[in-house]
Formats: C-alpha cells, structure tokens, sequence
C-alpha cells in the first residue's frame, strides 16, 4: 500500500485527484493540506510515501517545502508528484529528484502512469533495505531519464537511450543512436546521477554505455579506445581501463 498525501490550496483539485485515484486500491491517501505549513506538518506526522505536490502554495512554494521537509533528518523525504498549471518548473522538479510532473488538467491514465514510476521506485528501495539489514539509510537511487529545455522543448531523455556522454567545456553531449544534445552539466555530477552498473567513466571526458560497447582495442599510436556497436570510437583512458576491463568480464 501507497500511502499518499494530497498538497495543493485548491479543494477541486485536491477532490479531483482523490477521484481519480478511488480505483487504485493500492493507494490511500493519509491526508490533505493546502498551505506549505500544512504540508510540512502534514508528511512530518504522517509520513507518506508519496506526495502529491503543487508548486504555487501560500506561504512557499512546492520547492521551498521540500527543502523544509528534507532538512528534517527525523523524517524521511517521501517521492514527489509535481501537480501544477505552470510547466516552466519542469527541468528544475526532476532535478530535486520528482518521480514525475503532472500539468494540469491532466487525465487519469497519466497520473496511473505516474503512479507506475512510483511503484517501481519503491521495489529497489525495499530490496535495498532489506539487503542493508538496517545497517545504514539506502544509497541514492540513479535517475532513469535526463530532463532538460532544447529548442524551446522539454525533453525527457531514457537514460537507457543514451550511447555515450562526451565533455565539452561546461557542457556534457549526450549521444543517442540518432542524435546528439548539449546539456550545460559536469561529468562529475551526470555521472552520480547514472547507474554505475550501466555507465562507466572510461576517461576523464567520457562516460559510455557498457550495453553499446562492441570492443576495446588499441590503435597504432599506442592509445586505448572504447568501440561502441555504431562504430564511434571513445577514447579510453589508462587509469580507467582495469574498471572497464572487471564491468566487461562481469557483462
């Protein structure tokens, strides 16, 4: 069972969303709040798995709240539904870690689309809970999809899509297997956000994908190289090649 709370000042969408959710029988929702304090004391008390959230609240807004509530280190941060009217906040909600953002009116297959992200969140968070036996908080969980603005767009990337990630200055290209796009980001940081078990730093400008690596080999001036399935070369630092060689063997 879901338990959800409900957070957003207008009772006809407060109403609308526990309508939409009375077939879902694996989610129950623990409770309603419409201001930002509400909210805050709400999750503290209740504490839900899962918030629905609108961003414009009086007092704060949806991220204000979530700042409150993950400063608090006696409660856990539940996963987040963004339900708003403004889309302009999208890039910044799956950058505080949303399992997703809802733009009003939205219909119920979407939010039961939301709902599915939710659900296959929680299965890894409670097999890695029961594999830490209470040893310690679950590490962070990767992100599946890369969000971000282009050509006045907001896309939502699969990370499971993405080939490679080459530096470029302040910048990281993420290369699919038909496109590129140019997202102001540091490798250091994508690569926290990428599943180790999927993605490896092969050298200091380049992260790849060990589903798309065909080879390794080394060219006639003595450098390394990371073949990918499309033929793309990937330069393959020294210092990385032993962890490159243990995920293969592993693969």
């Amino acid at each position: 069972m879901i338990r959800a709370v409900v957070a957003d000042d207008e009772v006809l969408a407060r109403q609308k969303i526990r309508q939409l959710l009375s077939d879902d029988r694996d989610v129950e929702i623990v409770g309603e709040s419409a201001t930002a304090l509400e909210t805050i004391e709400l999750v503290r008390a209740a504490s839900p798995e899962l918030l629905f959230l609108d961003i414009h609240m009086p007092g704060m807004d949806g991220f204000d709240v979530l700042g409150s509530l993950s400063s608090h280190m006696n409660t856990p941060t539940p996963r987040v539904i963004f339900t708003t009217a403004y889309d302009q906040y999208a890039v910044r909600a799956f950058e505080v870690n949303a399992v997703d953002y809802l733009l009003k009116p939205f219909t119920v297959e979407r939010l039961r689309s939301a709902l599915q992200r939710v659900r296959e969140q929680s299965q890894p968070r409670s097999q890695e809970s029961s594999a830490n036996n209470g040893a310690g908080p679950a590490p962070n969980f990767y992100t599946n999809r890369i969000i971000f603005k282009s050509r006045g767009r907001i896309l939502f990337l699969p990370v499971s899509d993405i080939r490679w990630v080459g530096a470029e200055g302040n910048y990281v290209r993420l290369s699919t297997a038909t496109e590129t796009h140019l997202l102001r980001e540091t490798m250091a940081h994508l690569e926290e956000r990428l599943d180790p078990r999927g993605f490896l730093r092969v050298h200091r400008s380049f992260i790849v994908n060990l589903k798309y690596v065909k080879e390794v080999r080394r060219e006639g001036n003595g450098d390394s190289v990371v073949i990918m399935d499309s033929g793309h070369k990937v330069a393959l630092g020294r210092s990385y090649r032993a962890s490159l060689d243990q995920q293969l063997q592993r693969s």
